[in-house]
């Protein structure tokens, strides 16, 4: 790596050395901004002080709201049952849930102090010692004094269905069909703001036999991507895998990939260079209710798939592909997110069965 003298050097090297003045005041350009920079700027997001923790503004969650609306409407059809959970999990079903087996780096456990009066004031003490630092150097000693709780952040918005489902049961025999939200947290900072660690994911999951929750998977992959052409979001549908951790990981990844269990719809949002996955299309098959002991009317062990809406990062798309001033967003986008959704999603979604159903035609003529 080159030090900041080396390229000073390098800048330098070849110029008449009579005349160093010239280079060594000459203006050095400025980085453009980046997408967080102007995100920033505008007040849409509000920064903490902490990569990837970010304060959003009311046009930020207005936007997301209404984004949020329509999904409602794209799968009012389906008659799932709405459950909301908060950002916290019982520790017990994350550790049954295998999630560390697989992303021990992403989870994030909630401590707190459990000790006495001597605790104490060992915790202030190492806290008083850790203020005389700045924010970056400051010492965790006071930290020692915590305990792991017995909930942790949740990691994804579905995981603390399937012990809820468990408890219910055999499912009916149409299985069951989820409507969840929640924030969620991943330990993963960046100041990618398509990356952040406290983000929202709507869901929805389907409990059942393999042939529903295939036959769901496929619906939502096609219905995911009516919405984000409503949005009018360049849409792409990709073969994936999730970012399993180990020496065993890129197994478990090129077995996610080649049984293609993962999905993901991908729009440029940080750098029109690169693509961010901002819906998410997954076919669990019988992993998380082996896990659960979670059955089928006839006893059969349920299957389950889920499609992820990652809230944040559909609203950071339209931003960055329709700017800063929603009042100057297409019309067919502003009439969708602030006039009839309703009407303007079932319209969509009658078009394309008629489209499908079109195709269908041609290929039996065929």
């Amino acid at each position: 790596m080159n030090t900041m003298t080396d390229i000073a050097a390098l800048a330098t090297a070849g110029t008449d050395t009579t005349d160093t003045s010239t280079s060594a005041t000459a203006p050095v350009a400025a980085a453009a901004p980046t997408f967080r920079d102007e995100l920033l700027a505008a007040g849409l997001l509000i920064d903490t002080g902490e990569d990837g923790l970010y304060g959003r503004s009311q046009v930020f969650e207005d936007v997301l709201e209404r984004v949020n609306v329509a999904i409602t409407h794209l799968g009012a059809d389906q008659a799932p049952e709405v459950l909301r959970f908060p950002p916290a999990m019982r520790r017990t079903d994350f550790e049954d849930s295998e999630y560390l087996k697989s992303f021990p780096t992403l989870a994030g456990t909630i401590h707190s102090f459990c000790g006495n009066d001597g605790g104490h004031r060992r915790l202030l003490r190492a806290l008083d010692d850790a203020m005389t630092d700045s924010d970056d150097d400051r010492s965790d000693e006071w930290m020692e004094q915590q305990k792991p709780t017995r909930v942790v952040l949740t990691p994804a918005a579905c995981y603390p269905i399937y012990p809820v489902m468990a408890r219910r049961g055999p499912l009916p025999e149409d299985g069951r069909t989820i409507d969840v939200m929640s924030y969620c947290f991943r330990h993963e900072p960046s100041l990618d703001p398509g990356r952040m660690q406290m983000f929202r994911q709507r869901e929805y999951v389907r409990l059942g036999n393999a042939e529903q929750v295939m036959a769901f998977r496929q619906m939502w992959i096609e219905r995911g991507s009516l919405l984000v052409t409503l949005l009018q979001l360049p849409v792409e549908v990709d073969l994936a895998n999730d970012p399993f951790f180990g020496r065993g990981g890129k197994i478990i990844a090129d077995s996610q990939r080649a049984q293609a269990l993962k999905f993901e719809l991908l729009i440029p949002v940080a750098n029109p260079d690169s693509k961010t996955a901002c819906l998410s299309f997954n076919y669990h098959m019988d992993h998380f209710g082996a896990i659960w002991k979670i059955e089928c009317d006839d006893g059969a062990v349920a299957h389950t798939g889920c499609v992820g809406f990652g809230m944040e990062r559909i609203t950071l798309a339209l931003f960055r592909h329709h700017g800063f001033d929603v009042n100057a967003w297409p019309d067919d986008v502003r009439a969708l997110l602030w006039g009839d959704t309703a009407g303007i999603v079932a319209q969509g979604m009658a078009t394309h069965t008629s489209t499908l159903a079109a195709a269908a035609d041609a290929g039996a003529d065929a």
